[in-house]
């Protein structure tokens, strides 16, 4: 027998997709004309149902003939019961027709799972079966669920993005939060296997400041004195576009490094540089930063004991014991596990490991499926 399939079919859960699921419809694209995947989400999986239809679009964006739809599907799994299967079927024909409403009828099912079968059945299709034993692709999401780490390797881009934890470094002027964030992930990276594609995400802010400054100083050329950063005038704009390229830069960190993300700074703590220069912060700033993926650790550099180095983009020195006020005040509102961090350089790496190390055992505990 020869020839291609018109319409293939596969469905899954892809909580979350994984290299299994991508080999899937990669055999499903290969063999058929076009191709329908459905991801069902029960609605109290931890997963968003748009994220995986998102990742999955993402994916098979160059391939036209893949279409993806998401489902509600809150039933129960019962392979015994022909109504809990009619109910299961019924979603996956809505899914079908809201992602090819005038396509042709399924007339081959592609699964890794024995139930395939009744499945293709069910439709009238063709059923095939890939890997059901995990020899080609042995993974599966019930283990990258248990431990994403160890199935880094299976996933994508953007669901690396969605998993990657982030701990995030705040604190005043030369308090040491570049040394720590850099320090931090290059421990982490000394762990090895997914561990060693850490990233830490460096400031905007410091960026623009050099920016402005180099900007300043080429309109003043020729004239005495040069601008310094106490010539620098911030804006409401400014700080919209520290937290905008914050934001920027964090995801793109998430989705190419590892496991644990590490930030110095983020759109929370940009809302109070606002403050510092503006007296107050903005709402565009403020919804930057509630835009914000969770956070497993905010890590407060004091500015006790730390001498101020001015290396000629700071001047806040007499505001370094208000800031580390605010940041104390605005972290005991946010939920996220925070910790303020004294002593030497070897002191505070000491500590900041620590504590992630406490916080990552549980830090991917995810609802567990029906079924």
């Amino acid at each position: 027998m020869s020839g291609r399939f018109a319409h293939g079919l596969v469905i899954g859960k892809f909580y979350p997709p994984h290299a299994g699921h991508h080999f899937l419809i990669r055999a499903a694209a290969d063999a058929c004309e076009r191709v329908t995947v459905v991801a069902m989400a029960a609605s109290h999986e931890s997963i968003p149902l748009a994220a995986r239809v998102s990742w999955l679009r993402e994916y098979w964006a160059d391939e036209p003939q893949v279409a993806v739809a998401g489902v509600v599907d809150d039933l129960p799994v019962d392979y015994e019961s022909a109504e809990v299967w009619d109910g299961h079927v019924a979603l996956m024909r809505e899914g079908v027709a809201a992602a090819a409403p005038a396509g042709p009828a399924v007339d081959a099912v592609f699964a890794s799972e024995p139930y395939g079968t009744e499945l293709a059945r069910r439709f009238g299709a063709t059923p095939v079966l890939l890997d059901p034993g995990r020899g080609t692709f042995p993974v599966s999401g019930t283990a990258v669920r248990a431990d994403p780490a160890a199935h880094w390797a299976e996933l994508e881009p953007p669901v690396r993005g969605w998993f990657a934890r982030r701990v995030v470094v705040v604190g005043a002027e030369s308090t040491g939060t570049t040394t720590l964030a850099a320090e931090l992930a290059a421990a982490l990276r000394e762990r090895g296997g997914a561990y060693g594609l850490t990233r830490w995400v460096p400031e905007y802010g410091r960026e623009l400041t050099a920016a402005k400054l180099a900007v300043a100083k080429g309109r003043a050329e020729g004239r005495q004195p040069e601008p310094t950063v106490f010539d620098l005038e911030w804006t409401d704009a400014d700080f919209e576009l520290v937290g905008r390229r914050q934001n920027e830069a964090e995801e793109r960190a998430a989705r190419l490094g590892g496991p644990v993300l590490v930030c110095d700074t983020d759109t929370l703590a940009t809302t109070v540089w606002q403050e510092r220069y503006r007296g107050f912060s903005t709402a565009p700033v403020r919804e930057l930063a509630n835009r914000l993926p969770d956070r497993t650790l905010y890590l407060l550099t004091s500015h006790e004991g730390v001498p101020f180095a001015d290396d000629g983009l700071r001047d806040g020195e007499h505001l370094r014991p208000w800031m580390t006020d605010r940041f104390r005040e605005l972290l005991a509102t946010t939920g996220t596990p925070w910790l303020e961090l004294h002593g030497d350089r070897p002191t505070r790496l000491r500590a900041a490991l620590a504590a992630l190390d406490a916080l990552l055992p549980t830090a991917w505990r995810l609802a567990a499926p029906f079924g």
